[in-house]
C-alpha cells in the first residue's frame, strides 16, 4: 500500500500527525474517517497522486499521529483543533492553498476547516455525512439505532472505552459490517492495519473526538449559524446509495444550509466510498477536482 509515497511525522501545535505524500500537481489533503485511518484512501490515492500532489493523512488521535490528553471540555479533540493541525502540516510542507476530501469525522474535520480558513480551502469533497449539528439536532429513532455510536461513545469515560477494549477486533469488524455493503472490500491485510493502530489509546481518543462533536463543536456550529457564516468554497457532497444518510437526508439541502456553492450526487456503495467503490469515487473527485 503506497508504493512510492514518501512517510513523514510532523509536528504541530497541539500534536504530532502521521502522513504518506506523493505527486507533483496541485495539493490535496485526504482524511479518514471513523474507526479507520489513512490506510483508507489506498485504493485510490496512487491514481489521484498522477494529478495531484496527494497528502494523506492521519487524524489526531487516530493511526499513527498522536494522542494528545484531553480536558473536561474535549478541546483537543474539537474539529477546530482537528483541522488547524492539517492546515500547520499543510504549511509545513509549503501549501498555502489546497483542495480537501473527507470522509466521515474527516469530512466534519473539513467542514470545519472550510470555516475556519476560508482562505486555504479551495474546493472542499465530504463523503456520506450530513452536517453534524443537522444530525444531532434532529436526532430520532431511526437515525439513534442507526448511528447509537454516536450516543454509546459519548458517554463519561471510561465506560465506552472499556467496553470496546474487551474486545477491539470484533467492535472494529461489527462497525464495518454495520455500515459497509461490501465485505470484500476490505482485505485481511488492510485490516490487519486497521487494528494495529486500533489499541487503547486510539479507542480513547476517538470517544474524545465523539465527546467533543457533542458538546465544543456543537457550540462551535451555532456561532456560525448566528453569524451566518457559511462555506465559501464550491463543495461537492456525495454519499453511498446503499447506506444510510442518503435515505435519512435530502444531503444537498442539508449542505445548502451550511454552505454556498453545493452540487453532488450518489455512488454505488455503503458508506465506505472509496473501498466500497473506488473507481466512482475516483472519477468523481478527478471530475470536481479538474486540474485544482
Amino acid at each position: 500500500m503506497f508504493e512510492g509515497f514518501e512517510k513523514r511525522q510532523l509536528r504541530t501545535t497541539g500534536a504530532e500527525i502521521n502522513l504518506v505524500k506523493a505527486g507533483n500537481g496541485p495539493p490535496l489533503l485526504l482524511l479518514h474517517g471513523y474507526p479507520q485511518s489513512h490506510i483508507m484512501w489506498h485504493k485510490i490515492a496512487p491514481q489521484l497522486s498522477e494529478h495531484f500532489t496527494v497528502v494523506v493523512s492521519d487524524l489526531r488521535g487516530y493511526g499513527d499521529s498522536s494522542k494528545p490528553e484531553t480536558t473536561a471540555l474535549h478541546e483537543p479533540y474539537s474539529k477546530r483543533e482537528m483541522a488547524k493541525d492539517q492546515v500547520e502540516i499543510m504549511t509545513q510542507l509549503g501549501f498555502e492553498e489546497f483542495l480537501v476530501a473527507g470522509h466521515d469525522r474527516g469530512g466534519r474535520v473539513a467542514h470545519r476547516m472550510s470555516l475556519d480558513y476560508p482562505q486555504k480551502v479551495k474546493k472542499l469533497v465530504v463523503m456520506d455525512i450530513a452536517p453534524t449539528y443537522t444530525m444531532y439536532t434532529t436526532t430520532d429513532m431511526e437515525f439513534a439505532d442507526a448511528y447509537y455510536h454516536w450516543f454509546f461513545l459519548i458517554q463519561k469515560a471510561p465506560l465506552p472505552e472499556r467496553m470496546i477494549g474487551a474486545d477491539p477486533s470484533f467492535y472494529f469488524r461489527s462497525k464495518l459490517g454495520q455500515w459497509g455493503q461490501d465485505s470484500t472490500a476490505f482485505p485481511e491485510e488492510v485490516m490487519a492495519e486497521y487494528l494495529r493502530c486500533f489499541d487503547e489509546a486510539t479507542i480513547h481518543a476517538s470517544c474524545e473526538d465523539y465527546r467533543a462533536s457533542a458538546t465544543i463543536d456543537i457550540a462551535h456550529d451555532q456561532v456560525d449559524i448566528d453569524a451566518g457564516n457559511l462555506t465559501s468554497c464550491p463543495l461537492l457532497a456525495l454519499w453511498g446509495d446503499k447506506g444510510f444518510v442518503g435515505r435519512k437526508y435530502d444531503v444537498l439541502a442539508e449542505w445548502r444550509k451550511r454552505a454556498s456553492d453545493v452540487q453532488g450526487w450518489a455512488l454505488p456503495s455503503g458508506h465506505y466510498l472509496p473501498e466500497e467503490a473506488p473507481k466512482e469515487t475516483l472519477a468523481a473527485l478527478l471530475k470536481f477536482f479538474g486540474e485544482g
